[in-house]
């Protein structure tokens, strides 16, 4: 009898979660205001969106993690703000974007600053809840718990540089410093089709450099007459940085590392052809892999390479055209892999490639499963993907309702 009444108690809860699966909305995403919540006509994965405030909401860049705990932070922009750069990294007004903290079991989000003037910067050290942006010429953090901010450091007139990251025990803040001449060829060609190949012919000197975020020591660890960029520190090994050789990607050698503490720079990646490209770089989170987009040649043979730092083993997984994304990222032990996808203007040149992607090694491929329909997404806007904390969704941004929102859709279809 006991038995019969938990097998019927089994069959109830399976009927009510089936109910509560079909309860959900089937439609086509984008190109009309969605529900908060809805199935994807195309895959059946449950997408949601995750921000609501009025105006335009922006997630981190791809290997800038986005989480503290259960909570993401993200870049808010009201409804009153018109956005003045639609390139494909800012859907935001940047004279009136602030950081929120959205709790992403409640979605409820708060603010975590009233900056008055131009921000940048996506930085966290999630263990001890410290955001960190830069505002003009100074670098402030912000408590995620307490809200207390802290001026951190101020550059000096003849050294006017970009934070881009922190180190993976909170002690050093890494970035950039550009020449004036490259930032006025920058103001002069705001859009990507005009800068990136002036600059990258310019040649002119940057160099990176560290903060230490409690005595607020600069130290200039290296300069090099070319565009040094996509600086992100090690997940694990506090003293090592990687940065790239910034430009078209089948002229430079990209990838690299240095030693914060010795200087000593490594290549990461060499070159086996003509016309070879590898770039979109970011570090697994255990900190043993570099993984990038890797063609062999441009736009024609697609993998996703890692390179492991101990040994320098690669790692290889090819696939197709259509599966190609801008940014692809990985979850905590390289067993799941997503991807943003991209239009038919993107190197991949893809027929079918508007789509979030989930990623499943098997041998020397990846096999992908479609996750949302990109279709009506505008990839000038790259969605820059994350899996959660929970590793149970996929994180990203689009503009398929028109204004800039944040969503997380489901890995798993429930059956």
């Amino acid at each position: 009898m006991n038995c019969d009444r938990f097998l019927i108690a089994v069959a109830f809860i399976a009927l009510l979660l089936t109910i509560e699966v079909h309860a959900q909305p089937i439609l086509e995403t984008g190109g009309q205001q969605m529900p908060e919540e809805w199935i994807d006509a195309s895959t059946r994965h449950r997408v949601v969106r995750l921000t609501n405030k009025n105006g335009n909401n922006s997630s981190f860049y791809f290997h800038n993690r986005p989480f503290i705990g259960n909570s993401m932070v993200y870049y808010h922009s009201d409804i009153n703000s018109t956005p003045t750069n639609t390139s494909r990294n800012e859907s935001l007004n940047p004279l009136n974007k602030q950081l929120y903290l959205l709790n992403l079991q409640t979605k409820i989000s708060e603010p975590l600053t009233r900056h008055p003037v131009a921000m940048s910067g996506e930085i966290i050290f999630d263990k001890g809840g410290e955001v960190f942006f830069q505002s003009n010429d100074s670098v402030f953090s912000v408590n995620a718990f307490t809200k207390k901010s802290r001026l951190i450091f101020v550059f000096t007139s003849d050294f006017k540089g970009s934070i881009t990251c922190l180190n993976a025990n909170g002690t050093l803040i890494g970035g950039a410093k550009a020449s004036e001449q490259e930032k006025e060829i920058l103001k002069q060609n705001p859009g990507k089709s005009s800068y990136f190949n002036l600059i990258y012919e310019a040649h002119l000197p940057r160099t990176l450099f560290t903060i230490d975020v409690k005595s607020g020591k600069l130290d200039k660890l290296f300069t090099d007459s070319a565009w040094l960029n996509h600086v992100q520190f090690s997940t694990t090994d506090p003293n090592l940085m990687m940065f790239c050789h910034e430009g078209p990607w089948h002229k430079v050698n990209r990838i690299w590392t240095i030693n914060v503490k010795t200087k000593k720079i490594e290549q990461i990646h060499h070159r086996v052809m003509e016309m070879e490209i590898a770039g979109h770089e970011w570090n697994s989170v255990d900190g043993k892999t570099i993984w990038y987009d890797l063609q062999q040649p441009k736009g024609e043979v697609f993998f996703l390479e890692g390179h492991e730092l101990a040994t320098g083993q690669k790692t290889k997984y090819s696939l197709n055209r259509d599966e190609w994304s801008i940014h692809f990222n990985s979850n905590h032990n390289d067993q799941l892999f997503c991807g943003d996808g991209g239009d038919s203007g993107q190197v991949a040149k893809a027929s079918n490639g508007q789509w979030i992607y989930l990623f499943k090694p098997q041998k020397d491929r990846l096999v992908s499963e479609k996750l949302v329909s990109m279709k009506h997404h505008n990839y000038k806007l790259e969605p820059n993907v994350h899996f959660s904390p929970d590793e149970k969704w996929i994180i990203f941004r689009a503009n398929f309702e028109g204004s800039t929102q944040v969503y997380a859709v489901e890995i798993e279809v429930p059956q």
